[in-house]
């Protein structure tokens, strides 16, 4: 039986809302809740704070294609401890965050180890997403955007960089996972690619067009 990739709704002018279930996953202190905030609020949690025990969930509904679309996020505990509570909540994902600090290289190789628990828990048809947090931080940096994408190669999916902190990419992770998402469900805006693909498109324009804005400032 295969599973849906949403569910819809009407709201009080009768106009569909797609909603896509999205989880945040990687090791404790990657920044998966400064990221929600950020992406959420458009604002950054500094100083510290108390870590995320089991799963906390927040709603934010954006407009893609002149379609609303509503996204029920699920910030994860990275601990070893909740991992048999986060495992229950993959099956129902279309959407899977992959966050490691690009300052913790620990936390980089638990990456395998959290692409391995995917591809035992959730379904093969998930969308996933590799995430570089914390790119803000330069002179602490020790794992390379070459690392990030070799890896994310290995295993086939997309790669991105972040910082929840100054705001870089993330509002357009979590607006290209719904787009991705979107044309699943939607013979409109479908042309036949896989979500995963679609997702990796958008994030090559996304790269291009920094590349292009950068070149162009020092012209």
């Amino acid at each position: 039986m295969s599973r849906p990739v949403s569910s819809a709704s009407n709201n009080q002018n009768n106009a569909q809302q797609n909603i896509f279930k999205v989880m945040l996953l990687g090791d404790s202190g990657v920044g998966k809740t400064c990221l929600l905030v950020r992406f959420k609020d458009d604002t950054f949690l500094s100083g510290s704070f108390i870590a995320t025990v089991g799963i906390d969930f927040r709603n934010k509904t954006i407009v893609i294609n002149d379609k609303q679309v509503k996204l029920q996020i699920y910030d994860t505990a990275g601990q070893e401890r909740f991992r048999s509570v986060t495992h229950s909540y993959y099956r129902d994902a279309n959407a899977l965050l992959l966050l490691y600090d690009v300052a913790s290289i620990i936390s980089f190789n638990n990456v395998r180890v959290w692409l391995s628990d995917i591809n035992e828990y959730a379904h093969s048809d998930v969308v996933v997403m590799l995430i570089a947090n914390k790119v803000d931080k330069t002179s602490e940096r020790v794992v390379t955007r070459e690392m990030g994408e070799k890896l994310a190669s290995e295993y086939d999916v997309t790669h991105i960089e972040t910082s929840a902190k100054t705001g870089l990419n993330v509002e357009f992770c979590f607006k290209a996972i719904g787009q991705a998402l979107l044309q699943q469900v939607d013979s409109t805006v479908s042309n036949g690619e896989s979500p995963s693909k679609t997702l990796n498109n958008l994030v090559q324009l996304n790269d291009q067009s920094h590349k292009h804005t950068l070149c162009c400032s020092f012209s």
